[in-house]
């Protein structure tokens, strides 16, 4: 296979679009989508969100200290997509983009209810980067959707319709190739189902 070379660029796709939320110290909230956000430990369990520094969201969240990871599905597309085009210097796009505010449990910060999952973050250490600033954060607290659960107490994330972004156009996650580890397998089968 022939291939090209390009000059250096962010070609690291698909990324998870997800709903940031947040709140300043004088009770102002924000919801921005952020699509490049990544888990960086697993213990403690931390995480990172690169924000530009001319982002509305940007201050309140380097003021406030915490904000918040909403898990985005196919039901939230339009709005994850308007919250990542549109200010909240100009509206309350918990409001315009027709999603209904929470509250954090562990922080001050609201959360997007129609999210499956909502990821409480406080920030650690913020590393300067050039377009983007990286919020490096410890995850103090997670709430899940019981309409997820099943009787047994297992939550299944597989049926949330999580969805994903890549160069400019929204998926929803489709086909179930495998599980961890099953290469290895004795007997291994790939296992294909719709998710």
């Amino acid at each position: 296979m022939k291939k090209q070379s390009w000059k250096p660029g962010n070609m690291l796709y698909p990324v998870p679009p997800v709903l940031v939320s947040c709140r300043d110290n004088e009770g102002n909230d924000n919801v921005l989508t952020v699509a490049w956000a990544g888990t960086i430990c697993s213990d403690p369990a931390m995480l990172s969100i690169s924000v530009r520094k001319e982002r509305h969201s940007y201050r309140m969240i380097k003021e406030s200290g915490v904000f918040v990871v909403n898990l985005t599905t196919r039901s939230l597309v339009r709005a994850t997509d308007y919250c990542g085009v549109k200010s909240g210097k100009d509206e309350d796009k918990f409001q315009t983009a027709h999603l209904t505010k929470g509250e954090a449990e562990i922080i001050n910060a609201p959360i997007v209810m129609e999210s499956p999952v909502n990821i409480e973050c406080k920030v650690k250490q913020v590393l300067e980067l050039g377009s983007h600033d990286m919020f490096i954060a410890e995850v103090v607290n997670v709430q899940v959707s019981e309409k997820y659960m099943d009787e047994k107490g297992a939550f299944h994330l597989e049926d949330t319709e999580l969805i994903a972004y890549s160069h400019g156009v929204y998926y929803e996650l489709g086909r179930e190739l495998g599980s961890f580890g099953y290469s290895v397998r004795k007997q291994a089968h790939t296992k294909v189902r719709n998710a």
